[in-house]
């Protein structure tokens, strides 16, 4: 079982009306901007939970999709292109003055779903604001790769394959979100900004991807059989990959000082349940090689290092526990067993073998879409 963190995904914003702010030169282009004003409303409504909709007349206008995840993965890939295009004109005439004002108008604002909730106050969510357009993408890009996430995480009790495809597509969703947006977004930003636009957070969100992925093609080769010696190797892989993740949160916490803890505490626990696993295959395949010694010391070593690695989230303290006691039955029959028939020393910690890592999964590139539709302003 996968720990689930699923606030990445918890963005609010502000409405924006295109067609109130940038004058178009002709109908045509009138009807751009109010097609983007629009298609963004969708998302509004969704993420703000804000429509009246029925629930009929929302599956009817996500095509007939009927998981409210799907339907906002659905109006994101409607508008993402629009926005794409839109951003593509407006740079092609963006020295001039008129433009930059119409941007300081549109009033971009955006929540995080990332910030530290110490010093908020009462009356809500505390809203970030820019006066530029790549905001918007950026904003946009990180809930599409926290929404393809989400629904990675929904498929996994029935779709092994569909799920590990979508956190490797969410993965390359922040994999170009940190090399092809948020540079160019950099130079504009305030000393207090929202944790979504600094880059290293997207190479952080790029790992957990990776390491959700991984863990769910571990789970598919459980199931197929694969061996012991294999399967703890997978498992340290998962342990390797937010090793990284950590190493790199340091950085992003250095940048935005107001980062929440949990991601922090999140990446930390998923990688001790992944080494509890690893070290539990090791001892499988080290009982097979009648190694039964070693097999103990790995897991007493396991547990002992699992235990100071516990989360505060009850959720996750359950599936916690649900592991140690399997690792700890283990251990008690490895020892009943040692005892009476074996009588093998157990090793220190220092003589124990050194774990291996093997990471086998990779991002599924993502190539934004531009619906390519000209636009005229009235400069």
């Amino acid at each position: 079982m996968l720990l689930h963190y699923q606030d990445p995904a918890k963005l609010k914003t502000r409405k924006i009306v295109f067609e109130d702010t940038y004058a178009a030169s002709d109908s045509f282009t009138l009807e751009q901007l109010k097609e983007l004003s629009s298609k963004r409303r969708l998302i509004e409504d969704s993420i703000n939970e804000s429509s009246s909709i029925t629930d009929a007349i929302a599956r009817e206008m996500a095509g007939g999709l009927t998981s409210h995840t799907e339907q906002v993965l659905y109006k994101l890939e409607q508008y993402l292109p629009l926005l794409e295009n839109f951003i593509f004109h407006v740079d092609k005439v963006s020295g001039n003055f008129q433009i930059a004002q119409w941007a300081s108008d549109l009033k971009i604002r955006w929540t995080s779903a990332l910030i530290s909730s110490s010093g908020l106050k009462l009356r809500g969510p505390k809203f970030f604001q820019m006066d530029n357009l790549r905001f918007e993408l950026s904003m946009t890009t990180f809930l599409y790769g926290a929404i393809l996430r989400q629904r990675a995480l929904e498929l996994l009790p029935v779709d092994l394959v569909e799920s590990t495809t979508l956190f490797r597509q969410a993965a390359g969703v922040y994999h170009y979100l940190a090399h092809e947006v948020l540079p160019s977004l950099q130079p504009s930003l305030a000393v207090e900004k929202p944790p979504e636009v600094v880059s290293s957070l997207s190479f952080v969100l790029r790992l957990i991807c990776l390491a959700d992925a991984q863990a769910v093609t571990i789970r598919k080769a459980e199931e197929k059989g694969t061996t012991s010696g294999l399967l703890a190797k997978l498992h340290h892989g998962v342990a390797e990959l937010l090793d990284e993740a950590a190493a790199v949160l340091d950085t992003t916490k250095i940048e935005c000082k107001n980062i929440c803890s949990q991601i922090v505490e999140f990446v930390s626990c998923c990688r001790a349940l992944h080494e509890l696993r690893s070290r539990k295959f090791v001892a499988e395949n080290l009982k097979t090689a009648s190694q039964m010694g070693f097999s103990i010391g790995v897991l007493r070593q396991a547990l002992i290092d699992v235990r100071r690695k516990l989360p505060s989230k009850e959720s996750w303290k359950s599936i916690f526990k649900k592991e140690m006691d399997e690792v700890a039955e283990f251990l008690r029959k490895l020892e009943h067993e040692n005892t009476f028939i074996w009588n093998e020393r157990v090793p220190s910690s220092d003589e124990l073998p050194i774990p291996e890592g093997n990471k086998i999964v990779n991002i599924i590139p993502y190539h934004p879409k531009r619906w390519e539709r000209e636009i005229f302003f009235k400069l």
